[in-house]
């Protein structure tokens, strides 16, 4: 090999001339070609959204769910990837972390590509191509924008507009957090004005898109922060505005899937309940396919590698269902999940892998506890979401990818988000019937959860909420049960944690989880959450120091 691997040194040595250094590299856009083609910064953009690493992922699994006590880092011990461990734990969160320096990096590429085309658009004549790809550009750009500030808080808002010589005198603090919001709110509502009601393309997003995520934005906004991150105020205004946002997407022709399953797999991926995806691929001509490597380190290690991303055993609990088929509120905890005994939600079984049970609904392939990497430290659960079937995976080196689509906003998300508008609203005698939908959909959705003899998997049993009868439908149960059930419904797609802020209970809910889970996983003992710092992550020391000082740190970090 050593002699080869010379032989192929020198020959590239010989066959290099001066002139070589004339030639355009083949990686970089010139002006001329960018005028010529303005779809290839277009089309640079939207590659973006696949552009994630292992160890910095778009899905958001160790900032949305490992930090929200849904899932366990995984892996082989606390000091793989020790980062995520201590995001998990809330212990040396350091400003110094390459990882989030990393996320923080890699979403201004991002950015930096949708205001580059941005630029280039706006020189172009007026017409409906322009405004159309402007419109998916701002979209674009909201969406990064909004990845930012949910993890981060206070960001440095810079568009096609600022020079980059401008860029180091712009500081992170130059927009409060209400400003921040509206700016991105701003993308949204220019794509909603003018994106299309559907796509001819897959992956463009469509007004419909646009719409939602500006719902999703307006939600946020609306509970209002201080700058230590609590909560102050509920704007009734912006609660407004997310029920008559989220009823124009209702009233599309998007809706829920058929099956929850649906959702998940490869064979069903761009339903009728997603609304904006991100589109993987394989064998498309790049070196190893448009995969969803972010997600990699989620596969089980008796399939490849690597066991991250488990499900937590007080997330296997709250699918425990009473004898009345609502959750169990107060004490789901209280016991952990006996499949013998529990009764249970079927999106236990489309959530968690369980051992003895088919992997991915598949009967010929049962998940065993043998797949477990950690059993010891991390239990026997594995993600399924996220996951396919065996003969999907494509390998990479050491790890397992796959090439299904990442929702990003689906149906349910729209319907929760309104019927968490109302209840806040005191319209909750309005939400009941949003949050059944959800429920009726989970209680059908049972017919690929068969063992390989056709008996169901698990004792599933799941009722809609009827006031009066099996419930007192106050406003208080009412944000109970809309809560518990956005946990139900995305839990393991990284939005958790984000939630837990939103409402401002990030600190005793967690807290309270330490409690209980710390006797369970011995690792998890000096797990804290201390409010007013955890909320968000520390602002990267790197780039203070590329801002020259003038990005502020938040609250309760060192510089």
């Amino acid at each position: 090999m050593k002699k080869i691997l010379s032989l192929l040194i020198i020959s590239a040595l010989y066959s290099c001339k001066q002139d070589f250094l004339e030639v355009s590299p083949k990686g970089n856009l010139s002006e001329a070609q960018v005028q010529a083609d303005p779809e290839k910064l277009v089309t640079a953009a939207y590659s973006s959204l696949g552009n994630d690493h292992y160890d910095i992922p778009w899905s958001l699994w160790p900032y949305g769910d490992v930090r929200s006590g849904d899932a366990y880092k995984g892996g082989r011990d606390e000091a793989d990837i020790q980062e995520f461990y201590f995001l998990e734990i809330f212990k040396n969160v350091r400003s110094d972390i390459g990882n989030f320096d990393g996320q923080w990096f890699q979403y201004y590429v991002a950015l930096g590509r949708a205001n580059a085309a941005l630029g280039n658009l706006n020189k172009l004549p007026d017409s409906q191509f322009k405004t159309q790809r402007q419109a998916e550009m701002r979209f674009l750009r909201g969406h990064w924008y909004f990845q930012l500030k949910i993890m981060f808080k206070y960001i440095p808002y810079i568009d096609e507009n600022v020079p980059t010589n401008e860029y180091e005198k712009i500081s992170n603090r130059a927009l409060s957090n209400d400003e921040l919001w509206e700016k991105i709110a701003q993308d949204f509502q220019f794509a909603k004005e003018n994106l299309p009601p559907a796509q001819t393309e897959i992956g463009r997003p469509n007004k419909f898109a646009a719409t939602a995520y500006l719902a999703k934005t307006r939600l946020y906004q609306a509970y209002e922060q201080d700058d230590k991150h609590n909560v102050t105020n509920i704007n009734t205004t912006r609660l407004n505005e997310v029920v008559t946002l989220a009823d124009q997407v209702l009233g599309s022709s998007y809706g829920l899937e058929s099956d929850f399953a649906n959702n998940f797999m490869l064979n069903t991926e761009n339903g009728i309940e997603s609304i904006f995806a991100v589109q993987h691929s394989k064998d498309d001509g790049s070196s190893f396919g448009r995969l969803n490597f972010g997600d990699v380190l989620g596969t089980p290690q008796g399939i490849g590698c690597c066991d991250f991303h488990k499900p937590s055993q007080n997330l296997a609990n709250a699918f425990k269902t009473g004898t009345d088929g609502l959750p169990q509120f107060n004490d789901y905890n209280a016991a952990d999940l006996d499949l013998a005994a529990n009764t249970v939600d079927p999106r236990l079984n489309h959530t968690v892998a369980l051992p003895g049970h088919p992997w991915k609904y598949d009967v010929n392939n049962l998940y065993q506890a043998s797949w477990n990497r950690t059993p010891d430290v991390y239990g026997l659960y594995a993600s399924l979401k996220e996951n396919v079937q065996k003969g999907q995976y494509i390998q990479v080196g050491p790890f397992y990818a796959n090439a299904k689509n990442k929702i990003i906003i689906r149906y349910a998300d729209v319907l929760l988000w309104k019927a968490e508008a109302l209840i806040e609203l005191g319209r909750h005698n309005e939400a009941v019937s949003l949050i059944n939908d959800i429920r009726t959909r989970a209680k059908n959705s049972i017919n690929l959860l068969k063992l390989g003899n056709g008996n169901p998997e698990s004792n599933f049993n799941v009722d809609t909420y009827k006031p009066g009868i099996n419930c007192n439908w106050t406003q208080d149960f009412a944000r109970q049960a809309l809560r518990f059930e956005r946990r139900l419904e995305f839990a393991m797609e990284g939005s958790r944690f984000f939630d837990l802020v939103r409402w401002g209970i990030a600190d005793t809910y967690l807290n309270s989880y330490f409690a209980g889970e710390k006797g369970k996983r011995k690792y998890l003992k000096d797990g804290v959450f201390t409010k007013n710092r955890d909320e968000y992550l520390p602002i990267p020391l790197n780039q203070i120091r590329f801002s020259h000082g003038l990005y502020v740190q938040n609250p309760g970090y060192l510089q």
